[in-house]
């Protein structure tokens, strides 16, 4: 994905941005949206980012809980990560951690550079 590409689809009118900002350096962003319309729509969907020298202090934890208080506010009654990469065994243990499930599991559908075709999860919280 190129530079261009990755800016279209992180900053398309359907979602709100948000960004971790720290001594006015950016150390993470995250979006926030409907992960479907019509009957779905009260379920949220977000993808975060964290820049290589912020990793490790907090910051992810810090932006889901920043996330599901917005997403209580705006009405949603669950968040669900489509595509979660199932080597990325920071991001689940993280995600398990602030109560979110592993409910689905894609078989080899994320091409990973060094490891090869490896599972993506879905994962999901209620918001009461």
């Amino acid at each position: 994905m190129s530079r261009e590409e990755a800016f279209a689809f992180w900053f398309s009118l359907e979602k709100d941005v948000y960004v971790f900002v720290e001594d006015g350096h950016v150390l993470g962003t995250y979006f926030l949206k409907a992960n479907q319309q019509g009957g779905g729509a009260h379920v949220a969907n977000c993808g975060y980012v964290t820049s290589l020298a912020a990793q490790g202090r907090g910051i992810a934890r810090t932006m889901c809980l920043h996330s599901l208080e917005r997403a209580k506010e705006r009405g949603f009654r669950g968040v669900q990560f489509n595509f979660v990469v199932s080597s990325n065994t920071r991001a689940v243990k993280l995600w398990s951690s602030l109560g979110f499930e592993t409910v689905g599991r894609l078989p080899e559908v994320f091409a990973h550079p060094k490891l090869g075709f490896v599972d993506a999860l879905v994962m999901y919280r209620q918001i009461r």
